[in-house]
Parts: structure tokens; C-alpha cells; sequence
């Protein structure tokens, strides 16, 4: 698993695209392939990208899911996966109780991720740096 993390607008896709050699059908925004699409793309030998994971996340949390839960299993049952979120836990706390919550346990996802990625990267301005 590779893990890409940087600001909004800070050309995350963009460089894993390049950096990876990537096609757009391998690309799934804020949500998780289903088994069948992951099935293909297996069988092709491709590599499935998630991008948006916060957004993700956020649908799962007001869904009352365990994002946690349900993105370890994925990337347990198919770590040729890059994972590309928005850092979304600098600045200001949030007022808001669930934006709160939201925040909070994005960044322990995150964190859960970096732990088992191969690579860890930081994009800021399209530029990348390897952080693992």
C-alpha cells in the first residue's frame, strides 16, 4: 500500500498518476471499488487507487459505519492498493461536534494507514516528498 496525504487542491492525484504510471479506471473517488470491480482489476494485475479518502470517511461516519473497520479489511484483503486523502486536521478545531469526531478519527485512520504503507508521501504544490 502507498499512502498520499497533503492540502486540498495540492495535486495529489496528479502526481500519483504520473509517479505511478496510472489509468483513470483504476481511480475510485471518495469510495471503495465493489468486489467485482476489484475482482477485474485484480485479474488485469492494476493497481487500484482511492481518491478523496476523507470524503469517504465522512459518508461512512454519518452512515453510522466503522470506516476503521471497513478500510483495514480492504487493504488486508488487497494491499496493491494507493490510498491518496487531504490532511484535514490542521488549523482551527471545529465548532461542530461532528466535524469534530470526523476530523479526529480521519486522522487515526491516516496514522493506522502510514503505519502499514510501503510509502508514505506528502504532496504540497505538486511536489512530492517521500515521508516513509
Amino acid at each position: 500500500m502507498k499512502l498520499i496525504i497533503g492540502g486540498y487542491s495540492q495535486g495529489k492525484l496528479a502526481f500519483a498518476k504520473e509517479k505511478y504510471a496510472l489509468s483513470d479506471e483504476c481511480i475510485f473517488e471518495d469510495e471503495l471499488p465493489s468486489k467485482e470491480e476489484k475482482e477485474k482489476l485484480v485479474s488485469e494485475n492494476k493497481t487500484i487507487v482511492i481518491h478523496n479518502l476523507h470524503k469517504w470517511i465522512r459518508k461512512r461516519i454519518k452512515e453510522g459505519k466503522r470506516a476503521e473497520e471497513e478500510i483495514a479489511s480492504f487493504v488486508n484483503s488487497y494491499p496493491n492498493v494507493i490510498i491518496i486523502c487531504d490532511e484535514i486536521g490542521n488549523g482551527i478545531v471545529p465548532m461542530d461536534p461532528f466535524e469534530r469526531v470526523y476530523r479526529e478519527r480521519t486522522g487515526r485512520i491516516l496514522i493506522d494507514l502510514a503505519k502499514e504503507s510501503e510509502e508514505v508521501w506528502r504532496v504540497v504544490c505538486s511536489l512530492g516528498q517521500k515521508i516513509k
